[in-house]
């Protein structure tokens, strides 16, 4: 039996999506990497949002600034004022040096000057479910325009739960990295609109019973276009890569 996602329109129109932009093009989940994916063609574009002190939203992956910042410490408890003065930049080469950490509301803006698609995964500590989830929301109705280009996933159901609370007609897509036995009783809760998994994990007997099922079946983060061969015969819909000229022979 088909499920009743299959109601909301079908909103994508591509097999390859930017991972945190272009992560192995440019520093990952800044401007730059999103004009990188951009550049290469994508259409489509996966960053991360993350809340930290005084209810700030900024994009960024890491629990810690350590990795991808001149900063350090734990990321949920920089301020805001901090977070824009660090250098998100040089770590990945010289190139990006003095390149900012972007506010969510900045990656809105400049996704949607580029008319790209995103989704948007909602990076999450578990008690702050309820404040992320009625911020971003809150961000997107009021900074983003069309729900056609917006996904939403998280690896937090009650996020998303959240989310399908807030706004039923948006698109969600969980994240797994090994789908669980229940995945169709959780993505029918929330009428997703697509389940994303890591590539190296699913089976072809999951990947045809998610699209039996009726949902949009995405995987990450694939940057060897072998390893995935097989899985476009299984039914996957797109790729999430950290390189997408890996895949540009997917559009052409």
């Amino acid at each position: 039996m088909q499920n009743d996602t299959l109601v909301k329109q079908d909103i994508l129109k591509t097999k390859v999506m930017g991972h945190r932009g272009a992560a192995l093009l440019a520093p990952e989940n800044t401007l730059a990497s999103i004009r990188a994916a951009a550049d290469v063609g994508a259409t489509w574009v996966e960053i991360d949002v993350y809340l930290i002190a005084e209810g700030g939203l900024i994009i960024f992956h890491d629990d810690s600034l350590d990795r991808c910042t001149n900063g350090s410490g734990v990321t949920r408890e920089a301020r805001p004022t901090e977070v824009a003065e660090l250098d998100a930049g040089s770590w990945f080469s010289d190139a990006f040096a003095g390149e900012k950490v972007p506010t969510l509301l900045e990656a809105l803006e400049c996704i949607q000057s580029l008319n790209l698609g995103l989704n948007l995964e909602i990076k999450h500590d578990s008690a702050d479910v309820e404040n992320i989830v009625p911020a971003v929301m809150a961000m997107l109705r009021d900074h983003w325009g069309d729900n056609n280009k917006l996904m939403i996933s998280s690896f937090n159901l009650a996020a998303l739960e959240l989310c399908y609370e807030i706004d039923p007609q948006r698109h969600l897509a969980p994240l797994y990295e090994e789908i669980p036995d229940d995945w169709q009783e959780q993505l029918a809760g929330i009428e997703a609109y697509s389940l994303n998994c890591d590539y190296s994990r699913l089976t072809e007997a999951q990947a045809r019973a998610v699209k039996a099922a009726g949902y949009k079946l995405l995987c990450y983060t694939a940057n060897d276009p072998q390893k995935v061969e097989a899985h476009w015969e299984w039914g996957m819909d797109a790729v999430i890569t950290d390189d997408p000229t890996k895949f540009a022979f997917l559009s052409e």
